[in-house]
């Protein structure tokens, strides 16, 4: 089994959840997703199958969402899974929000939630947050390529916003750090992830639609669906040669360092790089 599976991950359960039910159902242990969405969120969770699981590093990690947060409170996890800390009766207008949003747009430096799994010398950051220990975070560059407004209920003061981020973006930082742009505080009640790559939402199967290995044999996405690089078609000798790992010289003329998909018959054989006029192999996969 070897593939790509688009499944809705649904409110209340872990993206390692998601993993270990396919588990069962398929018995295959070498299953993996392309990025953790929290037990609130929910939303297209891309899971790899198999030797598909290699082929992660080379999916398009762009992420898009539908965020919405609570203004006048913030919390200690910046979502309503947490503490409420700090409040606000000041309400804000839709015109003072857009001037906001300005400053979160494009590249910015942003601050992990201190409730998040990165890790600072070896130990994760919410383990820290447990045991009411201070560490220093450091501040990582995101890229908000699109950020919108959707929709504001100004009397509750619920905003809810599109977002189109870069892989490591944390929603939860950007609704705490608006609030604290508009002095009034800020909270995330509610994550979609509309999009991970070139997985979206609207063909995303739930869960409750996968109950045998037939039904996932049947929503299994061939690689070359989902990998966007360019490909080169082996010969015969050539796929004797790659698919023991040796480096082939191409047919016709590859550009110079760049990943290439190697096929046969319209199935993925392997990643290679092309260097100094070779095909060299980084995964065997067929």
């Amino acid at each position: 089994m070897f593939g790509f599976l688009n499944v809705y991950k649904p409110k209340g359960i872990t993206s390692h959840d998601v993993v270990s039910a396919l588990r069962r159902i398929t018995k295959v242990k070498q299953i993996g997703h392309t990025g953790t969405l929290d037990p609130f969120a929910e939303g297209v969770l891309p899971i790899c199958i198999g030797k598909a699981t290699r082929l992660i590093e080379y999916l398009d990690d762009d992420k898009a969402y539908t965020g919405t947060i609570q203004l006048g409170s913030s919390t200690t996890t910046y979502d309503l899974e947490g503490e409420e800390v700090n409040f606000s009766d000041k309400k804000v207008t839709l015109n003072e929000i857009e001037a906001a949003l300005d400053k979160f747009r494009g590249e910015i430096e942003q601050l992990p939630p201190i409730y998040s799994a990165i890790k600072v010398n070896g130990k994760k950051l919410y383990e820290y947050a447990r045991e009411g220990k201070e560490v220093k975070i450091e501040p990582r560059r995101v890229n908000i390529s699109k950020l919108e407004i959707l929709e504001y209920d100004e009397t509750n003061r619920r905003l809810t916003l599109h977002i189109e981020c870069s892989k490591g973006t944390y929603i939860r930082s950007i609704a705490h750090d608006l609030g604290t742009e508009l002095t009034t505080f800020g909270h995330l009640v509610k994550l979609v992830r509309v999009k991970a790559g070139m997985f979206e939402v609207n063909n995303a199967v739930s869960l409750e639609h996968i109950q045998t290995k037939e039904d996932v044999e049947k929503l299994l996405i061939a690689p070359l669906k989902k990998l966007n690089y360019m490909t080169y078609e082996l010969n015969k000798n050539e796929l004797v040669k790659v698919s023991n790992g040796t480096a082939i010289m191409p047919s016709k003329e590859l550009p110079e360092n760049s990943l290439i998909l190697l096929t046969s018959q319209e199935r993925l054989i392997a990643a290679a790089k092309m260097t100094k006029g070779l095909l060299k192999c980084l995964k065997v996969l067929g």
